[in-house]
């Protein structure tokens, strides 16, 4: 999979965003242009295999994670440093 360069500052927020349950995969790629298989490449990349394999298990098929899937519009909190 092929990645942009990021600097540790970008990369620590994807995480951050990615390991949050209410931040949509969509609102990620819209502040940092990565997509989901993407934003997936770059915590396995970045993650010791067993804290991935527990994130994978925790977002596969979290309704919160899909901006489609979701039952409301917004969550309760929203950082002033994200984009949307």
């Amino acid at each position: 999979m092929e990645l942009p360069e990021l600097d540790s500052e970008t990369i620590d927020r994807v995480l951050e965003m990615a390991w949050e349950d209410r931040t949509t995969f969509e609102s990620i790629e819209l502040q940092f242009g990565l997509s989901e298989p993407q934003v997936i490449a770059l915590m396995r990349r970045e993650m010791k295999a067993s804290s991935f394999r527990m994130w994978r298990e925790r977002v596969t098929g979290r309704s919160t994670k899909h901006a489609t899937r979701r039952d409301f519009i917004a969550g309760r909190f929203k950082s002033q440093n994200q984009k949307g």
